[in-house]
């Protein structure tokens, strides 16, 4: 059965993110706005990755020919009409209940792309089911943790396989779950009905049997965290691109492109891991010169964290990345008005990109260089 999105008017007075954060946080309730909206520990990486976007500065050119101009592009062979996509986010059915389903609907009717959480609140196969006959729909990518019951990791890329995603977003920074004192303060728990359904079935990890100088964390449970062996393992069982999601050290990028990785996306998961990290801005021109400068140049790095204008996108962009993807914004807009409301938030972030780029002499996205900057060692 085709989805069909409920008809939610769009609350008056959004012109732009922060209303759509505002008008959210009126609606959701305390546990869930600590769940989507917290960071690790103090919250400083969660503050500092929009900082850090506002801190570069655009260098307008004028009296250029823009006229025909576009944000179109491709991504692992895929097309976008422009190149934002929805980052995964857990349990969007706490926001609202039409929950991924809408999420993607929006993000297809925008031409962007979703990555699906493993975390979702609702089964993969009904929501790519949903958008993959509309027409000029971005790509449909699933999001995949690595757990220790490997055959039940298998299993879930055999169904995201079959029900058509179209790469694998291997989150590879959450080996632990971060210190979120907004979780705790609240008492975090998904409400009744609301759960990660695509993880049902998966066997826990054995328990062990522990000393009093033993840690649960570096004696249990960190016993089954993947490394970089275990990407050669999941490389031999899919036949779909891997996209590693959460690097920031360029050892690191340099490490996932010598395992074989499609796809490099710079995130400090929102700041909801480890505090006190750089933002991602900061990091994603040097993960970048890596990955131009390996054997495969032609790599896709995206860049998730803080992005919350057009002008945001463009500047990553101008540093480098290929494309960004957006998190909290969009469930903001999903909280406000469904399907609708996350459709705007994307509108939003392609109306201001391409304002952006004719007030920057950019025709298109192969347009964009790091001459849109303005650097504080440049030349007068």
């Amino acid at each position: 059965m085709t989805f069909v999105p409920a008809l939610h008017p769009l609350p008056s007075g959004l012109v732009n993110l922060d209303d759509h954060e505002a008008h959210a946080r009126s609606l959701l309730d305390d546990n869930a706005w600590a769940y989507f909206a917290g960071g690790a520990a103090d919250e400083l990486t969660l503050a500092a990755n929009r900082q850090a976007w506002n801190r570069l500065q655009l260098w307008p050119r004028v009296l250029t020919k823009v006229a025909g101009g576009h944000t179109r592009t491709t991504l692992l062979g895929h097309p976008l009409a422009c190149p934002l996509l929805v980052a995964p986010m857990a349990l969007q059915t706490m926001a609202h209940a039409d929950g991924e389903l809408a999420m993607a609907y929006a993000a297809a009717a925008l031409g962007a792309g979703m990555v699906l959480s493993t975390h979702a609140s609702q089964p993969l196969e009904p929501i790519a089911q949903a958008v993959q006959d509309m027409p000029g729909a971005g790509p449909l990518w699933f999001q995949l943790y690595l757990q220790p019951d490997r055959e039940f990791t298998r299993a879930q890329v055999q169904r995201a396989e079959a029900a058509g995603y179209q790469a694998l977003v291997l989150t590879v920074d959450a080996p632990v779950n971060g210190v979120r004192d907004r979780e705790r303060r609240v008492q975090f728990r998904p409400p009744a009905g609301v759960s990660a359904v695509n993880l049902q079935g998966m066997r826990t990890a054995p328990s062990v049997a522990l000393s009093h100088d033993q840690s649960a964390l570096f004696d249990a449970l960190l016993l089954h965290a993947p490394s970089w062996e275990d990407l050669a393992w999941l490389r031999a069982i899919t036949r779909l691109p891997i996209v590693l999601k959460g690097i920031l050290h360029p050892d690191d990028a340099r490490l996932a492109l010598e395992h074989g990785a499609d796809g490099i996306i710079v995130s400090n998961h929102g700041g909801r891991t480890l505090d006190t990290v750089p933002p991602t801005a900061q990091m994603l021109e040097r993960v970048v010169d890596v990955a131009r400068n390996s054997a495969a140049p032609h790599t896709p790095v995206l860049v998730d964290g803080g992005i919350r204008r057009g002008t945001d996108v463009l500047k990553a962009l101008a540093l480098g990345a290929d494309a960004v993807l957006v998190g909290r914004p969009a469930l903001w807009g999903l909280a406000n008005a469904g399907a609708a409301g996350a459709a705007h938030v994307l509108r939003l972030l392609r109306d201001e990109l391409e304002a952006a780029m004719a007030l920057t002499g950019c025709r298109t996205l192969a347009d964009i260089t790091s001459s849109v900057l303005l650097r504080h060692n440049t030349a007068r």
